[in-house]
């Protein structure tokens, strides 16, 4: 008889599956986990991750993947066994390959992009049409992404309106001596506003989410507002 500890497949991906399965059923502390509970988990692997992309090693990378890769089997694991709405790891595969192939149909329905851009066009085409219940650029977007990341995405959605609600950026290399020139600048400039609210006893990041609170604010109403009728 089969030993249900070891996993049997011979496909890594499965086999990663199936030892997460014997994981649940045989480890006491992962019988306890939910999926809040995986959270602040989910949080430390990912920025594992990050580290390993910009500053570590081949081998480092490889582990953080698999590291993320366990935290997708144990959300899809604890789903799997849930009495009202189960689902497990190939319902998520599946979902995930039908919206790829949707959001490429360039790729597999005949449709043409032959720059970043236009791929993008279609991404955000299909996307719209998958979305057709949003009625805010901001559905969707999550206030729990780090603040300087909410602050990128946010200014993102604010381009897609008509009405302007944030500055306009100031072009790299212009005559203005605060404007960053490369990217390397940016984080020079990033880290002096820092400092400069230290100094002043201020807190950065609390004051960016201010402002980003208010920039929705914003977004929001000028969604709301009537679009200017042409003659």
């Amino acid at each position: 008889m089969t030993d249900p500890i070891e996993p049997t497949s011979a496909d890594p991906l499965r086999r990663a599956a199936d030892t997460m399965r014997v994981v649940r059923d045989r480890c006491v502390w992962t019988q306890q986990i939910d999926h809040r509970a995986l959270v602040p988990y989910l949080v430390e692997e990912s920025a594992e991750l990050i580290d390993a992309v910009e500053v570590g090693t081949r081998a480092d990378l490889r582990e953080e993947l698999g590291d993320l890769l366990w935290q997708v089997l144990f959300h899809a694991e604890i789903a799997s066994r849930d009495s009202d709405d189960p689902f497990d790891i190939d319902d998520v595969a599946r979902t995930l390959t039908d919206k790829m192939v949707r959001r490429h149909p360039h790729v597999f329905a005949g449709e043409t992009a032959d720059t970043p851009e236009q791929v993008l066009v279609l991404w955000n085409a299909a996307k719209a049409e998958e979305k057709r219940s949003r009625t805010s650029v901001l559905d969707g977007v999550s206030e729990r992404m780090p603040t300087l990341a909410l602050a990128q995405k946010l200014v993102g959605k604010a381009s897609l309106l008509p009405a302007a609600v944030v500055p306009p950026a100031r072009e790299a290399g212009s005559d203005d001596p605060a404007t960053p020139a490369s990217e390397a600048e940016l984080g020079d400039a990033l880290l002096a506003l820092v400092a400069a609210a230290r100094a002043r006893g201020w807190d950065a990041e609390r004051a960016l989410r201010q402002r980003l609170r208010t920039l929705s604010e914003e977004i929001r109403a000028a969604e709301a507002a009537p679009a200017d009728l042409e003659e």
